[in-house]
């Protein structure tokens, strides 16, 4: 059974920053790709970023977040993360911590960020 707990969601200002983690049940190798969606009330849940198994640099952004947020993985920590800079109201969601196996998605609970401004 794959577990996925994120963590480290809150209420900060616009311009501030927040670090989610993502602790993930056994070895983060099998997966072929993790990364962190979001999902604003009344929108459909969207990707914010995604790493492969290779590490960070085969990232990926969503255009909006680029140069803002950055995803990173700690192997021997099983925990995925996504440092978050320069936060603006419109970030405002319920994120989610994603793991693929060849196909097969598995999901955390998500944690909600509000960004005041």
């Amino acid at each position: 059974q794959v577990q996925l707990v994120e963590s480290g969601g809150g209420l900060v200002q616009a311009g501030g920053s927040l670090r989610l983690s993502c602790a993930i049940s056994g070895s983060i190798f099998r997966f072929n790709s993790m990364g962190w969606y979001r999902q604003a009330p009344g929108k459909q849940r969207e990707l914010v970023a995604a790493i492969t198994s290779t590490g960070a640099t085969d990232a990926n952004y969503q255009d909006s977040v680029k140069g803002r947020f950055t995803i990173s993985r700690d192997n021997a920590k099983n925990t995925l993360y996504l440092q978050m800079n320069s936060l603006k109201p419109e970030d405002t969601a319920v994120y989610y911590c994603n793991a693929n196996f060849y196909g097969l998605d598995f999901w955390g609970q998500g944690t909600q960020v509000t960004v005041s401004s």
